[in-house]
């Protein structure tokens, strides 16, 4: 749209390169989890956008809303409120009440000021709509329509040989996301891999399930990588894995980003009962919802799919058409009309 971009975040140790179309700032900070992180990052944003030439704030989740918000009333700019997730009852928070209420309180002042504000799933609107009065839009975090939809044999039979693979993928592999139940399904099913491939706080946690239990003939986990390179992967799987609990509203409510890159590669997909995904997911017959994490039974439901190639045939040739109903070309619409009648 002809936007000068600027993107601001962090640098980590284990960060990707960046090569991006506009430029970019990734702070290294002194402190990088807790409250001293948070506050840390908001002071170092505020002064860093203080001195910055800006005509447009663009606030990406709850924690960089407070330093965008004080700099557009400073300036008088246009400020747009990206909101990915429901921050206030991710699962980090809802064992911390005191911590969750310095958040709540954060959303609570800024929100109903907020003029332009979207997120990624119709209940997470629908909730902020309720609390606040806000019109929220939606924009979805669909993937890029997969042109090169070809797999590469030699990778294909290098990774996998002829068993059937299950993948798992995502950079918010955290607490109650069931891959500790992914994992621990793996001892119920023969000639089956289960690849990992992301980061999250679980990371150690599940590397440690592997060893506990002798797995790592079936269960293989890989760090983060860029997404070219992630979806040579998730072309060759039989079957993409999306198995958030029920714990929390941000869970219940979410749209996880993953489903749609599995559904670009044209697999089927195995899903737990949270609101969101299981519409998708039924509405488009393209996979299965389960009720169950319990390993053994989920492992059963796991061989009941790759043993039922009628099915997965009809799944498949859903997933043929649904790919060009679900990708960022036709999603990215939204924003544009969001840009283009900012208020």
């Amino acid at each position: 749209m002809d936007f000068d971009i600027l993107l601001i975040g962090r640098k980590l140790p284990h960060s990707l390169d960046i090569d991006r179309k506009y430029k970019t700032i990734r702070m290294k900070l002194l402190f990088n989890k807790g409250f001293l992180f948070y506050a840390e990052y908001s002071i170092r944003l505020f002064f860093k956008l203080f001195f910055l030439k800006k005509d447009i704030l663009l606030s990406n989740d709850l924690d960089t809303l407070l330093p965008n918000f004080l700099i557009s009333k400073i300036f008088k700019k246009k400020l747009i409120y990206d909101s990915h997730e429901l921050f206030t009852e991710i699962p980090e928070l809802l064992d911390r009440p005191k911590v969750q209420e310095v958040w709540q309180s954060i959303e609570k002042y800024i929100f109903p000021k907020l003029k332009n504000v979207y997120t990624v799933s119709k209940s997470i609107a629908s909730v902020y709509k309720a609390k606040y009065n806000i019109n929220v839009k939606v924009v979805r975090n669909i993937a890029p329509a997969l042109h090169n939809k070809a797999i590469d044999f030699e990778f294909a039979k290098r990774e996998k040989g002829n068993k059937k693979m299950l993948i798992l993928q995502g950079s918010g592999i955290n607490m109650d996301r069931g891959a500790e139940e992914a994992v621990k399904m793996m001892q119920y099913l023969d000639n089956t891999l289960l690849l990992i491939i992301g980061s999250g706080d679980v990371f150690s946690k599940l590397k440690e399930i592997v060893n506990e239990l002798g797995l790592n003939e079936k269960v293989r986990i890989k760090n983060r990588m860029k997404y070219e390179e992630l979806m040579e992967f998730t072309k060759i799987a039989d079957l993409g894995l999306s198995l958030d609990r029920g714990t929390n509203l941000n869970y219940e409510y979410s749209l996880p980003n993953k489903v749609f890159d599995y559904i670009q590669a044209e697999i089927p997909i195995l899903v737990s009962n949270r609101k969101e995904i299981a519409s998708l997911v039924l509405e488009n017959n393209i996979g299965l919802v389960v009720h169950d994490l319990e390993p053994k039974k989920l492992a059963q439901e796991v061989r009941n799919i790759l043993n039922d190639d009628v099915q997965i045939i009809k799944w498949k040739g859903n997933l043929a058409k649904v790919k060009r109903k679900y990708n960022w070309e036709k999603e990215s619409q939204k924003l544009k009309t969001i840009f283009s009648n900012l208020k």
